[in-house]
């Protein structure tokens, strides 16, 4: 998610996810990105609307264990039910901070995003890869009351940081000087379920746009330290499925998906 300007003229991961949702907040170079995408895996819409599904799954869970303060890193383009929409239709008073980098999803984040009840909302222009950056910002820092629990969310975003290491020290210098009880929420790229994703992926990275698919291993390492919740990792309209989910196949699901509860040391 390289900071900068719109830069209409490249695809963003962001506005490609917009077009493929069937939004209106892109760009001819994402259009054509996605429909490049769409040629390898037809269903890639069905795995994103699924992806949506399983956020407001888990940030309800979350939500109805008690937790009141959320921090959902790589936001993207407002795609309603948002996450403060789903939190604060069950906490109203719930601290809600949504951090990203891209211009036009902070210039659409302020302009559309109101808190749903009598809590907070605060956007913060930064890269989940500085993850210091983002714990030292007043939103965070001041915005938060770090002795009690806080939900950590990275919904598909973490299949741009290429690196495993990287993204294993982005997880654990956020979760560090989170108390116990806290959570952390992922779901990452996968083409174990069907490999026509591998072509999507090729698809991205092709048009300037990193993508790294992940295996079903190498996710449920992401969560090493934490507890899972059940059933653990898994394609993320398996998670908790609702009527929604019902009847959409695996081989449509290009997301693993999970959730964690840090407990004491």
């Amino acid at each position: 998610m390289p900071p900068g300007d719109l830069e209409t003229d490249r695809p963003h991961s962001a506005r490609i996810y917009d077009y493929l949702l069937g939004g209106k907040d892109n760009f001819e170079a994402d259009r054509r990105a996605a429909e490049a995408a769409l040629k390898h895996t037809p269903l890639l819409p069905i795995s994103m609307r699924a992806n949506r599904r399983f956020m407001a799954k888990a940030v309800t869970y979350l939500a109805e264990r008690g937790i009141r303060q959320f921090l959902d890193l790589g936001t993207g383009l407002p795609t309603s039910p948002n996450l403060h929409e789903v939190v604060q239709s069950v906490a109203p008073e719930a601290t809600i901070v949504y951090v990203d980098n891209d211009p036009l999803v902070l210039t659409h984040a302020r302009a559309l995003l109101t808190p749903a009840g009598t809590g907070t909302i605060s956007y913060l222009d930064a890269d989940l890869r500085e993850p210091e950056t983002i714990l030292g910002d007043d939103a965070v820092a001041k915005g938060f009351d770090l002795t009690k629990p806080v939900a950590v969310t990275l919904i598909a975003v973490l299949q741009h940081v290429i690196d495993d290491d990287q993204v294993r020290a982005i997880i654990g210098k956020l979760m560090a000087p989170m108390p116990s009880g806290s959570a952390l929420v992922l779901s990452v790229v996968t083409t174990e379920n069907d490999k026509a994703g591998e072509g999507t992926v090729k698809t991205y990275n092709q048009n300037g746009v990193p993508v790294v698919a992940r295996t079903h291993a190498a996710v449920q390492a992401l969560f090493s330290g934490f507890d899972l919740v059940e059933p653990g990792v898994v394609a993320v309209h398996r998670w908790h499925p609702t009527e929604a989910d019902q009847g959409v196949a695996d081989a449509a699901v290009f997301m693993y998906g999970g959730v964690a509860v840090k407990n004491g040391e």
